[in-house]
């Protein structure tokens, strides 16, 4: 009996030991709630693939809530866990990877891959309490030896002419036993900056800058090279530096628009835009703020939708100091609004400075129409001269038709065109066949020819003069011939020019029929080549009525108002024609007939 009983309360004891340890325990992990803080933007870190990745736990980043030595002090822990997309909750980092390193508030990956890229959790958690946040690690592909592209790890501003030691980013976390580093130090991918300058040196494992000039700024790369469990290592990290204007002087902000003497111009019933430009000089601390104000109120405190402000935006920069603009757009600008006061203020930590935009109203320019109406009459002019270049036979010929004179009406002339040629058959084929044909027949004018006209029995000299002096217009058919002296087509030349010369109302008119070279002319032709138009005939092109030559043609013979009055001088003229046939009982082929026979001895 005694031996049941022994155990049974073995048993109880056992069970009532378990329960008061695990009951406890199953309290204590159900009641911790672990206060997130996400994640952190400013911890994240971007490292080159195949490089070590140090993961720092921004939790220390505010050592008025935790430092890592009194954490070391507590019963807080310091754990690490990476959260990936096929699990819900973070998983565990195994410490024991040879790849994992962990020093102090650093998780160091050596190296890093692609795969090792993502959110880890750093958590500090006791039986009571727990924080965390995340970290971002992403892992990039290097462009070369040094890629100045990287985004740099360190951003640092460095005022001109003073002095700056630069140090390798996260290399004083590394914890090297029993191992030695290299460092080597590039300035936008060049070590050329180091040598043989006596303000920037290299001094051990750091970059000394003695006095800061502009070529000194941009990107800093430090590689750092070293051995861990018998693989060899590194990691890349870099600092830009700007260059900035030292904190000397008054440093006030300048407002550059709107100036003293500056006026906007404005149109009513239109958005109108004003401009606020300021130089902002560099302070590397306090805060600079650039704002509009209406009648002493800001934009945000009239709350009048037709006034807006975006925020100002960034227009150059040097060495630090920065030029800034900020606009106002008033929409449906009014009358009343060139009543009101619009002032442009900035402020930094060292001062105040504000300006007052003056409005004047936009005087109205008809810009389009006038526009509009120089491009028309341009196109108009254009097109005007093109047609006159191409019709201005056409054109000189109509112009005629309705404001010419006819002569018939203003002299006591009998012939409109007397006719001078060479008598060879070949020319004498073309005046009496084609040029006559169409000046009587055509153009309706009445023709002067003297072999044909003329009476026997008369001296061709006086006859010559006589009919040259009864017609309007003497034309000159040019040939080789009609340069020979002693010619009657030279007489007849002569006394055309001699009636020009004396203020006659005779014009002459050159006819060229074929080509003459010009130092076989005669003095008489040349005088005339130079001071009359010579008017080519180009054999069958020139045959239609509707060519260039018979338009210029008609152009310096006589106008031709109505045909009635061509028709009663043709009438006289027949007449008369009869009148000396019948007297002198020889007919007109005969005349002709003897009068070439005259000619030629």
């Amino acid at each position: 009996m005694i031996q049941p009983v022994f155990w049974f309360l073995c048993l109880c004891v056992l069970r009532t030991g378990v329960s008061s340890v695990s009951v406890p325990r199953a309290t204590a992990q159900s009641d911790v709630q672990c206060h997130d803080w996400g994640v952190s933007s400013d911890g994240s870190v971007r490292v080159y693939d195949g490089e070590a990745a140090p993961l720092y736990c921004p939790l220390f980043s505010h050592p008025t809530l935790y430092s890592y030595s009194q954490t070391q002090n507590s019963s807080l822990s310091l754990l690490w866990y990476r959260h990936t997309q096929t699990h819900e909750l973070e998983q565990p980092i195994n410490l024991k990877l040879h790849t994992l390193y962990k020093a102090r508030e650093y998780l160091w990956i050596q190296p890093a891959t692609t795969q090792d890229a993502g959110l880890y959790i750093c958590m500090l958690r006791n039986i009571s309490s727990c924080v965390k946040i995340g970290v971002e690690l992403e892992v990039i592909q290097r462009n070369g030896t040094c890629d100045i592209k990287a985004q740099p790890n360190l951003n640092l501003t460095v005022p001109l002419q003073s002095d700056r030691t630069l140090s390798c980013p996260d290399l004083r976390t590394l914890t090297l036993p029993n191992s030695t580093y290299t460092v080597t130090w590039y300035h936008k991918c060049s070590k050329d900056l180091f040598a043989y300058r006596y303000d920037i040196e290299l001094k051990g494992d750091e970059v000394v800058i003695h006095r800061m000039m502009a070529a000194y700024a941009g990107p800093y790369t430090c590689v750092v090279s070293y051995q861990m469990n018998g693989r060899k290592l590194n990691f890349t990290r870099t600092i830009n530096i700007t260059v900035v204007v030292p904190n000397v002087g008054s440093k006030v902000p300048v407002i550059l628009n709107p100036a003293k003497d500056q006026k906007y111009t404005v149109t009513v019933g239109e958005t109108a835009k004003l401009s606020c430009r300021v130089d902002l000089p560099y302070l590397d601390t306090g805060t600079q703020e650039i704002w509009w104000t209406i009648d002493k109120k800001t934009v945000e405190q009239l709350g009048d939708p037709r006034f807006t402000s975006p925020e100002s935006k960034l227009v150059s920069e040097y060495h630090g100091d920065e030029t800034r603009e900020r606009l106002l757009y008033v929409s449906d600008f009014s009358s009343d609004d060139l009543q009101k006061e619009f002032n442009c203020s900035a402020r930094n930590s060292r001062g105040f400075n504000t300006s007052r935009a003056h409005l004047e109203l936009k005087v109205y320019v008809p810009t389009l129409e006038l526009g509009c109406g120089l491009g028309v009459t341009l196109a108009l002019m254009l097109m005007m001269f093109v047609i006159y270049h191409v019709f201005w036979l056409e054109l000189l010929l109509l112009y005629r038709s309705w404001f010419g004179s006819d002569e018939r009406y203003t002299d006591d002339k009998q012939y409109d065109v007397y006719i001078s040629y060479a008598r060879n058959s070949e020319e004498e084929e073309f005046v009496l066949s084609t040029l006559r044909r169409v000046l009587e027949t055509e153009f309706g004018y009445s023709v002067c020819i003297f072999d044909r006209d003329s009476l026997p029995g008369g001296t061709i000299t006086d006859d010559t003069l006589r009919f040259v002096g009864l017609s309007r217009r003497l034309v000159v058919v040019v040939s080789p011939c009609s340069a020979v002296r002693g010619t009657q087509a030279l007489l007849e030349l002569q006394a055309g020019l001699t009636s020009m010369m004396q203020g006659g109302s005779l014009r002459v008119v050159l006819i060229q029929f074929k080509p003459v070279q010009r130092k076989s002319w005669v003095k008489e032709l040349r005088r005339a080549r130079l001071a009359l138009t010579l008017i080519r005939w180009k054999g069958e092109k020139s045959a239609p009525l509707s060519s260039r030559f018979w338009k210029e043609l008609q152009l310096k013979l006589p106008m031709r108002r109505d045909t009635q009055y061509t028709q009663l001088t043709e009438y006289k003229h027949n007449t008369n024609t009869q009148h000396r046939d019948k007297n002198s009982n020889i007919p007109t082929e005969n005349t002709h007939v003897g009068k070439h026979k005259l000619i030629s001895a």
